[in-house]
């Protein structure tokens, strides 16, 4: 699979023509890889939507606007910090200025912090759950109005297997636990408004934040390595599979679905890690 951003990515098949979308997050770090926001971004333009690229970062959320406009979308991008009731107010209220309303929201942002209980300081816990927890709530509670107007819409958050599998990573980790938390309970609240809501859990996806942190000279070895540790079919994900699984359940294709959470991760959380030790034995360690 092509994982460069301006890949061919999946075909136009209009699954969600006509429906207006924001996806917070919606920028992406340098390098190579799919993000997961840039991802949806892309997959839900492709697929017929008109996208707000939201992002703290302008010139990123710019870069993902040029890339959907390239390939015959429609983006706009939105500024601000969505961590914060009025940004998210703001967020919403660009989308209805640009499209004229608000069918879809996918909620991306979130960060991690290795560190478990004893050594994971207050600030780093306050930071992860501000960015991956609240800024989905705020978001939610600015566009869910506008939806049940409308008496219809989908919001899709993604989440992470490291809600139900330890990694050390104890912030995220409680962090994901809310996401999932947070859409059982969002499912329940508005599904007579005729607003679903979902997630996606995805897996040990490549992307160009992880390379950023393992290196891209360790590229190539890296992507070897987790293709044969981290799920049942060998091979690696990234943003564009984050991407086709969210608008897949913000389509009216599933419009009989809600309050799941899908994991996108091969099958890592259909096996225990004792099974995947032989996979990971066949392929060499660094420096072999």
């Amino acid at each position: 699979m092509n994982t460069d951003s301006t890949g061919p990515g999946p075909s136009r098949r209009g699954r969600v023509a006509g429906k207006v979308a924001i996806v917070t997050g919606a920028g992406s770090t340098p390098g190579p890889g799919m993000a997961t926001g840039r991802g949806c971004a892309i997959v839900l333009a492709d697929e017929g939507a008109s996208v707000l690229v939201a992002d703290i970062a302008g010139d990123r959320a710019e870069q993902t606007c040029e890339i959907i406009r390239g390939r015959g979308g429609i983006a706009h991008p939105f500024v601000g910090d969505t961590s914060r009731a009025d940004g998210c107010a703001a967020m919403v209220d660009a989308a209805v200025a640009a499209f004229g309303t608000v069918d879809i929201l996918v909620n991306n942002i979130g960060v991690s912090v290795a560190g478990n209980v004893v050594d994971t300081s207050e600030e780093d816990w306050d930071r992860v759950h501000r960015l991956g927890l609240k800024t989905m709530f705020l978001a939610a509670q600015a566009a869910v109005p506008v939806m049940a107007a409308e008496g219809s819409g989908a919001v899709v958050n993604i989440g992470s297997i490291a809600a139900t599998r330890g990694g050390n990573y104890v912030a995220y980790a409680a962090a994901k636990g809310g996401v999932e938390a947070l859409t059982v309970d969002m499912a329940y609240s508005h599904g007579r408004q005729g607003i679903r809501v979902n997630a996606v859990a995805p897996g040990h996806i490549t992307t160009p934040l992880l390379f950023s942190v393992v290196g891209v000279n360790a590229e190539s070895e890296y992507r070897q390595r987790l293709a044969a540790a981290s799920g049942v079919l060998g091979t690696n994900g990234d943003g564009w599979d984050v991407g086709r699984a969210a608008t897949f359940l913000a389509s009216d294709e599933a419009r009989w679905i809600t309050g799941v959470v899908l994991p996108v991760g091969a099958g890592a959380t259909t096996v225990t890690p004792l099974m995947m030790a032989p996979h990971l034995r066949a392929v060499p360690a660094p420096g072999e």
